[in-house]
């Protein structure tokens, strides 16, 4: 596994209940400023492998990114079930983002 996969998903693993990372701040944080799409990637291969909370990473505009009715239903039932809440489709990042 590389380095960067492997720091993404240490700070995957780190976001608390009730809070929210985007992609873009993932991948920054883990070495890649512009591997937001690399943290897609990682989500969607490795979530299950991994345990990773995969609901709590969503785009920078606040929005749960998944477009599949399923998935974003999930997604977004899963960050309600955690107390965040979601307004005309939107997370506030100022309340509920999480900074490592």
């Amino acid at each position: 596994m590389k380095p960067f996969t492997e720091r993404a998903i240490a700070i995957i693993k780190e976001i608390p209940e009730g809070k929210v990372m985007t992609y873009g701040q993932i991948a920054a944080l883990a070495g890649s400023p512009r591997g937001a799409r690399q943290i897609v990637r990682i989500l969607h291969s490795m979530s299950r492998k991994y345990s990773l909370p995969w609901h709590r990473v969503i785009n920078s505009k606040g929005e749960v990114a998944i477009k599949d009715d399923e998935g974003s239903f999930s997604q977004k039932a899963l960050l309600q079930a955690e107390g965040i809440v979601i307004q005309q489709s939107c997370i506030d990042l100022e309340t509920f983002q999480y900074h490592p």
